[in-house]
């Protein structure tokens, strides 16, 4: 628990004022980012990675653009450096979408021409580039770009004031302008050059190095110097009014919060903003210190009803403490590190998830922590079935998900806490954030793993076999029985909700308690019928199964069960029950054995008889299919004593 301590520490002076006086921290937008997210993602239906951008590594851009806020069109000159990753490198490749127009190609002063298909601009070299060369070329074009969904390139209003903004995940990018839009290749630096009029401002990228004034217009130059995917550039234009203020950062540096707001709204937004520190401390202690301290971390409203995490500048359309939580945390899993592949998007929505919920846990009050867990245990529960892998990646609804990708990927990373530890979790994940392979590149799932599992020394297959690739979550039905000792026997057995996992193994807290004295255990739960025999100090009165949330699980039960008999009839070693898991029937069977059966009754933990055969003989077969899912106690009665069994409906 060091590393939490020491936050809770760190933050007590904020989390006794910030928690008394807002309003409790859930994400109350989150359902407004998924549903935004993924109507902006309809273009990814019909994506393909472009092969013929993969041979040449993107360097730096220079783009320099000429927008009006009033109208949904650009003119624009893309120069981009790159380096060949081929022998006889002799065409060059962007992504570009075919409606837009290119005026003009320009290689070492020179024009060349050019070819459009199928989304691709396709520029022929005049002499083939030898591997590993540098070198630059410049696109002019012009055109107003398509929209789809809530689109990558929207011209709007606010307050009759025009505003226009981009938005380019997943696969936006190219609809505005020339440029190579995949997960494995980031932009190493790029200068965002914006002429537009001099009534507006520029919302965009890192740092804002000038601001001229040339005629009626302004020129706005933006400079980042961070690796960036094509997705996470952006502008933003309209009469912004700007909030800006810094705050020390844990390493002792200075960060510049910088923040355009529609001028009707600013006043009322500040304290939310303000706010924005607060979060930012708790994430820098946890993970490190924020991955673009070098130039800011700010905030841009526009007409969108979620937000988007533009690397350095989140674009809002609202300030709850949820969304600024949300694209906050996105900063350092999504922008920093970034999903390498969309199967792997809980990479970027399940952290930015969790971390929300890690806001409710330290800046707000114990309620809020709870709730926060509870909504997203009754979420995911809400349905038997799905992955938090994506396995279908055409699909923009399953990538983004708010019941799997979203909240079950944040449940998953709650789960790997628990299971390894406060100390060995966040230090797993700081670890995967510097480590020099991933750090402002991408990752897979298996590199998550590779640093989880190298921190605590456990092995994580299982884990992530069963919760990341398998489906569905578990029930729990646990019985516990008083004995001499004092003791108490536990039994537990689980059922699965998806039979794409037949098992779900993990640590499992139960709270025993008494008027007087309580304690903790956990139990190493391996297989369902376990049994577990606990010495105590005291005799419990009540058994509480996970009370603080750690595991996803619905519909458990625990019950005081009854003291079985010691002493069984001889026959009773023998006595076969199967299968178990049941599902519609139960054989009870007694090879070479043939005692007289008296009677079979089928109880309910709580002791109620739901059913009853009376004079039968062995092999008998019960039918069960009436009964709902659950644990179940079998009494066989014959003339020289009973046996009791326990087994499990499914």
């Amino acid at each position: 628990m060091k590393t939490v301590l020491n936050v809770l520490f760190f933050l007590a002076l904020s989390v006794i004022s910030f928690g008394q006086t807002e309003e409790p921290l859930i994400c109350k937008d989150l359902s407004s980012i998924i549903q935004l997210e993924q109507q902006h993602g309809e273009q990814l239906l019909n994506f393909r990675v472009n092969e013929l951008t993969q041979n040449y590594d993107l360097k730096y851009h220079r783009m320099e653009l000429d927008l009006d806020p009033a109208q949904a069109y650009i003119s624009g000159k893309i120069t981009s450096y790159f380096v060949a990753k081929e022998n006889a490198f002799d065409a060059i490749n962007f992504d570009f979408r075919e409606n837009m127009q290119v005026l003009k190609v320009t290689y070492h002063g020179n024009s060349l021409g050019w070819s459009m298909a199928d989304d691709n601009l396709q520029i022929p070299l005049p002499a083939p580039l030898p591997e590993g060369s540098l070198d630059s070329i410049t696109i002019e074009y012009k055109g107003a770009p398509e929209s789809a969904g809530f689109g990558a390139f929207e011209a709007s209003t606010h307050n009759g004031t025009p505003v226009l903004w981009t938005l380019s995940e997943p696969y936006g990018a190219k609809t505005w302008w020339p440029c190579k839009q995949d997960l494995n290749d980031k932009i190493d630096s790029v200068d965002i050059i914006v002429r537009t009029g001099a009534d507006y401002r520029v919302a965009s990228n890192g740092l804002l190095v000038s601001e001229t004034l040339d005629g009626n217009d302004k020129i706005y130059h933006w400079k980042h110097r961070y690796p960036i995917p094509a997705y996470l550039i952006a502008v933003a234009i309209t009469n912004y009014a700007e909030f800006s203020e810094n705050m020390a950062l844990g390493n002792g540096d200075s960060l510049l919060l910088q923040h355009y707001i529609y001028p009707e709204n600013l006043q009322g937004y500040i304290p939310q903003l303000q706010k924005t520190k607060n979060f930012i401390q708790l994430y820098d202690q946890l993970f490190g210190t924020y991955p673009f301290s070098e130039e800011k971390y700010g905030h841009a409203q526009f007409g969108w009803g979620g937000g988007m995490e533009h690397q350095t500048m989140s674009f809002m359309g609202g300030f709850s403490d949820g969304l600024i939580a949300h694209e906050l945390a996105h900063q350092w899993f999504g922008d920093k590190v970034t999903c390498g592949s969309w199967q792997d998007i809980w990479l970027n929505e399940g952290f930015a998830t969790y971390l929300t919920g890690l806001t409710n846990e330290f800046l707000g009050s114990e309620a809020d922590w709870q709730n926060w867990k509870t909504n997203q245990i009754n979420y995911v529960t809400s349905q038997p079935g799905g992955s938090v892998w994506v396995p279908d990646t055409t699909s923009v609804g399953r990538i983004f998900h708010g019941r799997l990708s979203y909240a079950k990927g944040s449940l998953l990373l709650h789960m790997l806490r628990w299971k390894l530890g406060d100390d060995d979790f966040f230090q797993a994940l700081r670890n995967y954030l510097d480590d020099p392979q991933l750090a402002y590149g991408y990752a897979r799932n298996a590199d998550l793993q590779f640093h989880l599992e190298q921190q605590s020394g456990q092995d994580l297959t299982e884990f992530f076999d069963d919760w990341y690739y398998g489906e569905g979550y578990p029930s729990y039905q646990i019985e516990w029985i008083p004995m001499p000792g004092p003791k108490i026997k536990i039994l537990v057995f689980q059922t699965t909700s998806h039979p794409s996992v037949d098992f779900f193994e993990m640590p499992l807290p139960l709270l025993v308690k008494n008027q007087d004295k309580d304690s903790l255990i956990v139990l190493d739960h391996q297989f369902s019928g376990q049994e577990f025999i606990l010495d105590l100090d005291f005799m419990p009165t009540e058994v509480q199964f996970d009370p603080d949330q750690w595991i996803l699980s619905a519909n458990n039960t625990v019950v005081e069960g009854i003291i079985e008999s010691t002493r069984e009839p001889a026959w009773a070693a023998a006595l076969l029950l199967w299968p178990n898991p049941a599902h519609d029937r139960l054989t009870l069977e007694l090879p070479n054995q043939n005692p007289v059966i008296t009677g079979i009754e089928i109880a309910g933990t709580d002791g109620r008889v739901l059913l009853r055969q009376n004079n039968t003989t062995l092999p008998a077969t019960v039918d069960i299919q009436h009964l709902p899912p659950g644990t179940y106690i079998c009494t066989i009665s014959a003339n020289d004593g009973k046996v009791v069994r326990r087994f499990v409906k499914r």
